[in-house]
């Protein structure tokens, strides 16, 4: 079990990497017309989606990494380098191609249902932050460790749930310049964070480097 900073971190690093507020702009854009039922359907949806598949990659990633004959301290490095390419998208205020590319965004306006495809996955519940909960499972051990971090992630859910329920709220009373302010703010700890998974990572593989 990590100490209790460890936990703030952890829980840091997916508030970054999820960026409820960063992702609000598209939200907003894809529910534009649609009745208050089903925006708050989606919303629901949204919430539910992005918890359950890191729950998963929380009590199963660890297991799919032995399942291919992955290191760990090959996926943090791969991680990193991932984590840093969208920290850099977002320290210039713009949504990784990792996170949505722009024939995903053309094609999830034809659709009825965004809520799971692209809100959930890639753009919220995405690469990164599936990489970020692996990793973070396997820096402790025991069933306190993972309750924490599934407790983590439930409070992430709810933030997430909240944050898009209050959008049109918040949208009235945050300019565009707010958002990509908060945006590259977040953008800036993940790339933090992306050189100390690449730096452990490398440590790992080779431990001379120590």
């Amino acid at each position: 079990m990590l100490q209790l900073p460890d936990y703030i971190k952890i829980f840091v690093s997916l508030i970054a990497i999820v960026n409820p507020i960063g992702a609000m702009p598209i939200f907003i854009d894809l529910i534009t017309g649609m009745q208050d039922a089903m925006r708050y359907r989606i919303i629901n949806v949204v919430a539910v989606t992005v918890g359950f598949i890191l729950l998963v990659s929380l009590f199963f990633g660890e297991f799919i990494l032995e399942f291919f004959g992955i290191s760990v301290h090959s996926f943090r490095v791969g991680s990193g380098i991932l984590i840093m390419l969208m920290a850099i998208s977002m320290m210039h205020a713009k949504i990784s191609p990792i996170s949505q590319t722009k024939e995903e965004a053309d094609e999830s306006r034809d659709k009825e249902s965004v809520a799971i495809v692209p809100l959930s996955i890639p753009l919220l519940a995405g690469p990164g932050a599936i990489s970020t909960v692996i990793i973070d499972a396997h820096r402790g051990t025991g069933v306190a460790h993972y309750a924490i971090v599934a407790l983590e992630i439930g409070i992430l859910s709810f933030i997430l749930w909240l944050v898009l329920r209050l959008s049109p709220i918040i949208s009235r009373h945050i300019s565009a310049t707010g958002v990509n302010i908060f945006t590259r703010i977040m953008g800036l700890i993940l790339a933090a964070i992306a050189v100390e998974f690449i730096a452990n990572g490398l440590k790992g593989l080779f431990p001379g480097l120590t």
